[in-house]
């Protein structure tokens, strides 16, 4: 088993950041791979970024390349996903997620556990 807890969400204007965390609790940290994911309204759920269990592999979706970074602390049991020049179309709600195994991963079926979300909103 794995808890998830996201923080950090929040309103931002267009252009600025914000660092969304997310507090693992359960199962070794330090021994699964971790990704973001997000949902807007009327949308599916779709890939962000993802990292492997010791940090060496990381992947992101085309559209945050260059202006999002996920990183982790194993010390910490915690993952963040730093969001710079946020757009308006970075709205949505950002789930926090828990793979199976060691590895990163872009495939939704390859996470066990998940966060209850956090909410990001970019005002225009």
């Amino acid at each position: 088993q794995v808890q998830l807890v996201e923080s950090g969400g929040g309103l931002v204007q267009a252009g600025g950041s914000l660092r969304l965390s997310c507090a693992a609790s359960g199962r070794a940290f330090s021994t699964i791979g971790m990704g973001w994911f997000r949902q807007a309204p009327g949308k599916d759920r779709e890939f962000v970024a993802t990292i492997s269990n010791t940090g060496s592999t990381t992947y992101y979706r085309d559209s945050v390349k260059d202006r999002f970074t996920i990183s982790r602390d194993n010390a910490k049991n915690t993952v963040y996903l730093h969001m710079t020049s946020l757009k308006p179309e970075d709205t949505a709600v950002y789930y926090c997620g828990a793979v199976r195994g060691t590895w990163a991963s872009r495939e939704t079926n390859d996470y066990g556990y998940w966060g209850q979300g956090a909410q990001v909103t970019v005002s225009s």
